[in-house]
């Protein structure tokens, strides 16, 4: 089992019901719309050995960045991004039963591409290590990906939704943009690419989460719901259950 539990116990996830829209959805993969948390603990721990470095500091600060940054950092003679394709290549291969579907994320997924709404995911994984997930869990793969080989520099850098957003068309900045994320990182990429975020509490504290400032603050997707009736023409409305009740 690939999911890993964060205690929100202490935390309010009351807020009543709020629906709002936006011209498109920006989604995160991992920690968003799957959790292959133990796969990838699996795995850092295989190329820690291999570059002569702690798993446990690698995954400090490994969730949300593109491993061809962190190798940058540890072992800058890997950093190439035919070794990063491939040993992310073989991760759904060799873990496939680690990993899991974030509650909520198929029917949201599944909603979107019904009514045929834009959306795409913006990850700092790379197109094998993507397309494997999605296979292996039978999740449906995007009109549009931005993926690690996609641009020059990673989250939290806005460069990835920036790029989420033109492909969508909606590089205009009045255009309303969401972005579904779980990793401060990540999070603090979609606001700075001027977007609304919803953080995840999936892979990081309340804390965390909420330090990086996102909008709304949710368990998973089970809290966000696609609302037909409410979305025109190419609009995407939702509905917003049991987020964080965030003090002023």
């Amino acid at each position: 089992m690939g999911s890993t539990f964060i205690d929100t116990s202490g935390a309010d996830f009351s807020a009543p019901p709020v629906q709002v829209t936006f011209d498109g959805l920006l989604f995160d993969m991992d920690g968003t719309i799957i959790d292959s948390t133990a796969a990838v603990e699996k795995h850092w721990e295989a190329i820690g050995k291999e570059i002569g470095h702690s798993p446990e500091v690698i995954l400090q600060t490994s969730h949300g960045r593109r491993s061809i940054d962190i190798l940058k950092e540890l072992a800058p003679e890997k950093a190439t991004l035919e070794y990063v394709q491939h040993m992310e290549g073989l991760l759904p291969k060799k873990y496939g039963n680690d990993a899991v579907e974030i509650p909520g994320a198929r029917a949201l997924l599944q909603a979107l591409i019904d009514r045929k709404k834009p959306w795409a995911i913006v990850t700092s994984g790379t197109l094998p290590l993507v397309s494997g997930w999605l296979d292996v869990l039978s999740l449906p793969h995007p009109e549009h990906l931005i993926s690690a080989e996609s641009v020059v520099n990673g989250k939290p850098d806005p460069a990835c939704y920036l790029l989420g957003r033109e492909r969508l068309s909606l590089s205009n900045p009045n255009a309303e943009v969401l972005v579904l994320e779980d990793a401060p990182a990540g999070i603090r990429a979609g606001k700075a690419a001027g977007c609304k975020v919803i953080g995840l509490v999936t892979s990081h504290t309340v804390e965390q989460v909420l330090e990086a400032g996102p909008d709304w603050v949710v368990r998973d997707l089970g809290s966000v719901k696609f609302v037909p009736e409410s979305s025109g023409e190419g609009k995407v409305t939702l509905e917003i259950r049991d987020a964080l009740v965030l003090k002023n």
